[in-house]
């Protein structure tokens, strides 16, 4: 009887610490999912949308047409949890207004549907000519919010192009404002200096373009190389194939 017992406080002695280990380790994980935010469904690619800033002379000064998706993280109220959102901003419930100066460049874009707004700045430099985006910023107020939303970031450096030409990117861009907001671009082009009439200026393509613009010419090269080293054995095995009929 002894012996039982003992063995069977040894049991309980391991099986207690088991125990406790697996109720820490579903805390923990129930922890990590509580932590991370609940994802909302894709809208899809946005809509191509034109915007026009005028001068004080009626002129504009500043063109930009882009799709644009916005991804923020915030606290919902329905679901008292941290939620991420994406949505594309439409052509029928947005609007934009801006300012344009001798080396610097606005562009204020609100979506009254959603009660988004959006603001870019276009710093210039004279000396060099050269132009990007140097400040972005996000704001929401949806009613599923517990309180306004608000990020900017004035230290970026994105979409750099050069006085009186515009820049060009229509593959999927992302312009990462802070943490809890980022923008994605699609179809991209803006000119915040130097436009000239009503029209953008010879354009500059982005990196990501002038990417999937080398990478067919890659491929050619490489198939046309195949097809010249195919070609090349044959012909090298042919003329081996006649010097041996030959030396017979």
């Amino acid at each position: 009887m002894k012996q039982t017992a003992a063995v069977r406080s040894g049991c309980l002695g391991v099986t207690l610490p088991l125990i406790w280990a697996a109720v820490l380790l579903q805390g923990f994980a129930s922890a990590q999912t509580n932590a991370a935010p609940a994802l909302h469904e894709n809208p899809g690619r946005p809509e191509q949308i034109e915007y026009k800033v005028k001068d004080s002379n009626n002129t504009v000064c500043l063109m930009a047409k882009m799709g644009l998706q916005i991804n923020i993280t915030y606290i919902s109220t329905s679901q008292n949890k941290i939620v991420q959102n994406v949505f594309n901003l439409q052509s029928n419930v947005t609007n934009g207004t801006g300012s344009c100066e001798s080396e610097s460049a606005s562009l204020s874009i609100t979506d009254h549907a959603d009660k988004i707004s959006i603001g870019f700045i276009f710093t210039l430099n004279t000396t060099s000519r050269k132009y990007h985006l140097s400040e972005v910023s996000v704001s929401a107020a949806l009613p599923d919010m517990k309180e306004h939303f608000f990020a900017q970031n004035r230290s970026l450096d994105y979409m750099r192009g050069t006085l009186g030409y515009s820049f060009k990117c229509h593959g999927e861009q992302t312009l990462n404002v802070t943490q809890n907001a980022s923008i994605n671009t699609f179809l991209l082009q803006v000119q915040p200096f130097g436009v000239k009439g009503d029209s953008f200026g010879e354009a500059e393509e982005c990196q990501l373009d002038e990417d999937d613009l080398l990478i067919p010419i890659i491929v050619g090269a490489a198939l046309a190389g195949l097809v010249l080293i195919v070609l090349l054995a044959y012909l090298i095995g042919r003329k081996r194939s006649h010097a041996g009929y030959q030396s017979i």
